[in-house]
C-alpha cells in the first residue's frame, strides 16, 4: 500500500464498543452444498463487556457456516444480546474466516490455532428496541474475531 496522496480524504476511526464471548456447541454437518460445505454452530451462551455495553449472549442462536474452499469460510451468525439492564440486542454478524488449508481445517475440528494464522473480520450489525440504545441502530460497526475450543471472541467497533 503506498501512502495516501495529500489532500486525500481521512479514514474514519474505530471506537471499541465491547468483547463478546460466544460459548458454542459441536456443529451440526449439513455437508457439500451446490454453495459449499455448509455446518451450523449453535449458540449456547456467553458474555459480553465493554465501555457500554456489558451483559450476556442469549441462548438459541447459531453460526451458518459456509466453507467456500478449504481455505475460505463465510460466518452468518444470528443471535441476541440482554444487556444487565435488561435491555435486547438483535446480532446479525457477517465474517470472512481464511488461513491455510491446515489450520482452517484444525480450526473446524475444535482445536486451538494461533490467532495471528487466521484472518477473521466481521461486520456486525446491532439492532434494538431499546430507547436508551437506540444509537445502535444508527452505527457501522467492524470487528475482528478469534475461534477457540468452544467459543468465539469478537472485538466490536463502531465506526466513527
Amino acid at each position: 500500500m503506498s501512502a495516501p496522496s495529500p489532500g486525500a480524504p481521512e479514514a474514519p476511526g474505530l471506537t471499541f464498543l465491547a468483547e463478546l464471548s460466544v460459548t458454542v456447541a459441536e456443529p451440526i454437518d449439513v455437508g457439500p452444498t451446490p454453495e459449499g460445505h455448509r455446518r451450523v454452530i449453535p449458540i449456547t451462551g456467553g458474555t459480553v463487556s465493554g465501555p457500554v455495553l456489558n451483559g450476556r449472549v442469549l441462548p438459541g442462536g447459531a453460526d451458518y457456516q459456509l466453507l467456500r474452499s478449504a481455505t475460505l469460510t463465510e460466518l452468518d451468525a444470528r443471535y441476541v444480546l440482554e444487556t444487565d439492564d435488561g435491555e435486547r440486542i438483535f446480532v446479525h454478524n457477517t465474517a470472512l474466516r481464511h488461513g491455510s488449508a491446515r489450520d482452517i481445517e484444525l480450526l473446524n475440528s475444535g482445536s486451538a490455532v494461533d490467532p495471528s494464522k487466521i484472518y477473521f473480520r466481521c461486520w456486525p450489525r446491532l439492532t434494538t428496541a431499546s430507547p436508551a440504545l437506540d444509537w445502535l441502530n444508527t452505527r457501522l460497526m467492524l470487528g475482528t474475531g478469534e475461534r477457540l475450543p468452544g467459543r468465539v471472541v469478537i472485538r466490536i467497533f463502531t465506526v466513527d
